[in-house]
């Protein structure tokens, strides 16, 4: 698929709720919506609603979590549009938590530059290379509630 197509697509709301009901249900069932994509930086959402509680009046961890990953991996999938087969997986997440999220949460990742040079090493050199994305996830003041730091790692596939 080309990167333009990619990101008209990861831009409509409606198709992208059905992407993440066929292919991540619970993140669609949690709420989360990508609000923006382009090649530099995801801007994803999380409702703070009953779906993505947790007992305690705050958004579960796992839903931020869930959310802060999404915002990189929208950048990943994006820059390997139109190039050779390349495998992503996350090998390490870290997340650290500021301030209680009983609100929607924005997670924002802009390494999508760096993510792409990442990228582009591993199909120059066919060796795997590891990125360290970061998400940080704020509320609607601005406050920084979260920060998450997703290793992800690529390689070129054989064939």
């Amino acid at each position: 698929m080309d990167i333009s197509v990619f990101l008209k697509l990861a831009n409509t709301p409606w198709k992208m709720r059905l992407f993440l009901l066929q292919r991540l249900p619970g993140a669609w069932f949690m709420g989360i919506n990508i609000r923006k994509c382009d090649l530099e930086q995801a801007v994803v959402s999380l409702p703070y609603r009953w779906r993505s509680q947790n007992p305690f009046r705050s958004t579960y961890f796992a839903a931020q979590c869930a959310a802060a990953e999404l915002s990189t991996g929208m950048l990943a999938m994006a820059h390997l549009q139109g190039k050779p087969p390349v495998s992503m997986l996350v090998t390490g997440f870290e997340a650290e938590f500021f301030k209680k999220a009983d609100q929607l949460l924005l997670f924002t990742c802009t390494d999508g530059n760096a993510m792409a040079q990442a990228i582009a090493q591993t199909l120059e050199t066919g060796e795997g290379q590891v990125f360290h994305a970061t998400s940080v996830g704020r509320l609607p003041d601005g406050t920084v509630a979260a920060q998450a730091k997703i290793t992800w790692s690529f390689k070129r596939k054989k064939g």
